[in-house]
């Protein structure tokens, strides 16, 4: 994390958007505290807000447009050749499509807010070959609120941020188990109830 935060510091917009490309792409890299410290140095008039909050908005909507890209061209191959592993079949991939393309829109919209999630979100996008033109405007409305959001709170927190952003990423990491574990006892459910 110190590492993370001596990168903006010193590399300031560069980092900034390298850092969050390559998180929403997947790497494990806290990409709400970026943003929030990113805003607090808005504060401290380290940087400025519009180029902070425009170079946000590029890296996030790369890295999710990279995912989109990985998921359109590996996703069924990789669904093919390693789905026995985790027990997925291309029948399974095939109903995750169909989902996808009446609700998925949605999931890249609001996925942004949940660790884990956003970038799973962009390679099912991709994967079940939902349009680039139904892709962009709701992963990139979704970069935009989430990255604005983020921005915002560490401006507004000030010489807070670092108390209040540790806790707020605790707070989503809860949030995301609590997610998927409701998800997959619903799936399970489902499953019990089919048979």
């Amino acid at each position: 994390m110190e590492l993370v935060i001596s990168g903006i510091e010193q590399y300031g917009y560069l980092a900034l958007f390298a850092l969050l490309m390559l998180g929403i792409a997947g790497l494990p890299i806290p990409d709400e505290t970026i943003l929030t410290f990113a805003g607090y140095l808005v504060f401290k008039d380290r940087l400025a807000l519009i180029p902070t909050m425009l170079v946000a908005f590029l890296g996030s909507v790369t890295g999710i447009t990279l995912s989109y890209g990985i998921g359109y061209s590996l996703g069924r191959y990789v669904v093919s050749t390693m789905g026995r592993a985790f027990n997925i079949r291309l029948e399974n991939l095939d109903q995750v499509n169909v989902w996808y393309a009446r609700w998925g829109k949605y999931a890249l919209l609001f996925g942004y807010f949940v660790p884990g999630i956003r970038h799973l979100t962009a390679l099912a996008a991709g994967s079940s070959k939902l349009p680039l033109t139904v892709f962009m405007p709701f992963a990139y409305t979704g970069g935009l609120v989430w990255s604005g959001t983020f921005v915002a709170i560490g401006y507004l927190l000030g010489e807070e941020w670092a108390h209040t952003s540790a806790a707020m990423h605790r707070l989503l990491m809860v949030v995301t188990g609590f997610a998927l574990l409701t998800v997959t006892l619903l799936l399970l459910y489902r499953k019990w109830r089919s048979s």
